[in-house]
């Protein structure tokens, strides 16, 4: 008992004393700001797309299949993210004392994750239809690279010193400044160090490490069990929402509450039946006709040959194959 009465102490010298967030979120290249939530938010995209790309072509998809339909589903779910946070905060924007041109400022942060979901389905949706794509295949690929991609969004937030929860001193405690958003980085002190707005829970990584998890999850399920198109997607529905729910309510920022709750609560359990309902139609359809062969430079399907020069048919060789065979003539019976 007394080599394992030393364990905690051990675990808690191990970890960091602390989590330090970035005093600055711009750097400027000359007239140019570099933003690091956009950076973050930018590399997640890339990193689903490419991800998405490889799962279509698993399923048989042409190269290039994923950027086609993410120009679609991209610009559709930033404005949807966008517009579902104006609806839900609007009070920074169209409030009392609020800025309507702030509104247009989503590098200061802002996306929700239900709007961006809802409304780049729907790009999906036309991107699929204007490239021969099942819809249902598509968000199946996708579903595991969306989760990455909120994963690495949220360390946007941290870049942004936003989405922490209560004060704590647990060792992994999220050190946070006072923020200056109009210049997009920590309100100095007349030394010129960074002031120290305190030390808080970190739920923006707790949402990273969770998305991760559903990835991998994901990823497992459709390997692994016999699923018709669509479950995938509805999974990640249904996944998501469980974590979020209960890192929603460690949260410390100011948000709009409805009987007692806060509206992404509310929202996260609406998603979460709607995801069962999802998995449960997807379940009764058929499944999507699966895609032909890609077509290479030529227009012949890959793996078919050459249309205009299809394959000579020979006849079976015979018994002995070293000679040629004497040309057949009739002739007379032999009495």
């Amino acid at each position: 008992m007394s080599l394992l009465a030393g364990v905690p102490a051990a675990i808690e010298a191990a970890l960091p004393a602390e989590i330090p967030s970035p005093s600055v979120g711009v750097w400027h290249l000359g007239p140019l700001p570099i933003r690091g939530y956009a950076l973050c938010i930018l590399a997640g995209i890339v990193v689903a797309v490419w991800l998405t790309q490889k799962r279509l072509e698993v399923r048989g998809h042409r190269k290039g299949i994923a950027i086609d339909i993410s120009a679609w589903a991209v610009p559709f779910g930033i404005v949807g993210g966008r517009l579902y946070h104006l609806i839900t905060t609007p009070q920074p924007y169209f409030g009392q004392n609020g800025d309507p041109w702030k509104a247009f400022a989503i590098y200061e942060g802002g996306l929700g994750i239900w709007g961006a979901v809802a409304l780049g389905a729907v790009g999906a949706w036309i991107g699929c239809r204007k490239n021969g794509v099942a819809f249902r295949d598509f968000v199946d690929a996708a579903a595991p690279g969306l989760a990455i991609a909120q994963a690495m969004g949220r360390f946007g937030n941290w870049f942004n010193n936003e989405i922490y929860g209560a004060p704590t001193d647990l060792p992994w405690k999220l050190r946070i400044y006072e923020w200056d958003t109009s210049l997009g980085r920590a309100v100095v002190d007349a030394q010129g160090n960074p002031v120290v707005k305190g030390y808080f829970q970190p739920t923006f990584l707790y949402e990273a490490l969770w998305c991760l998890l559903l990835a991998a999850f994901l990823i497992w399920l459709g390997r692994r069990r016999p699923l018709k198109a669509g479950q995938v997607f509805a999974a990640y529905v249904m996944g998501y929402p469980v974590g979020r729910i209960v890192i929603e309510n460690m949260r410390s920022d100011s948000a709009n509450l409805i009987l007692g709750q806060r509206v992404n609560t509310w929202v996260s359990i609406l998603v979460f039946l709607l995801g069962v309902y999802l998995w449960r139609r997807f379940g009764r359809m058929e499944q999507p006709v699966a895609p032909s062969a890609p077509a290479d430079a030529d227009g012949a399907e890959l793996g078919r040959g050459d249309a205009e020069d299809p394959p000579v048919q020979t006849a079976p060789d015979g018994p002995n194959d070293t000679a040629p065979s004497e040309p057949k003539v009739d002739r007379p019976a032999q009495p």
